[in-house]
């Protein structure tokens, strides 16, 4: 579940059980923290240049231009309050519900930090959310 693939039925299923949703993949495979640009290759070596199935986010070695075209339709509204994008789409999360645990992938101090200053950011607020839903045309 993340920004992309709101996965709507999960939300209630979790709220309605209250239980907490752990969420593997927040960051889109690293595709929500922008370091990705429409053309970009990927190394031969990467697994997201393996054409598997559930791998949405990236297409024959490169970033999948139909996920660029929505992730540019709300790049501005995730980074929303200083935030950086990876910290806008952990954001999103904790304002689906409370009930959400993400947990992002990282390979660097760096990007623990910048996911760790999501927390001190807090949730995305309600009209930013509306602003996202109605972005992506998901009202």
């Amino acid at each position: 579940m993340n920004v992309l693939e709101p996965v709507p039925e999960m939300i209630a299923l979790i709220e309605r059980e209250n239980l907490i949703s752990i969420n593997r993949g927040p960051l889109a495979m690293g595709f929500l923290s922008g370091k990705f640009k429409p053309g970009d290759r990927l190394a031969a070596n990467d697994v997201r240049s393996a054409d598997f199935d559930w791998l949405k986010y990236f297409r024959d070695g490169a970033v999948d231009p139909a996920f660029s075209l929505r992730l540019d339709s709300i790049r501005e509204l995730l980074r929303s309050d200083g935030r950086t994008l990876t910290q806008g789409a952990l954001a999103w999360l904790w304002a689906r519900s409370p009930n959400t645990l993400p947990i992002p992938g990282f390979r660097t101090v760096a990007q623990v930090e910048e996911n760790a200053g999501a927390l001190e950011k807090g949730p995305l607020s309600a009209s930013v959310m509306e602003e996202i839903d109605q972005a992506l045309e998901r009202r």
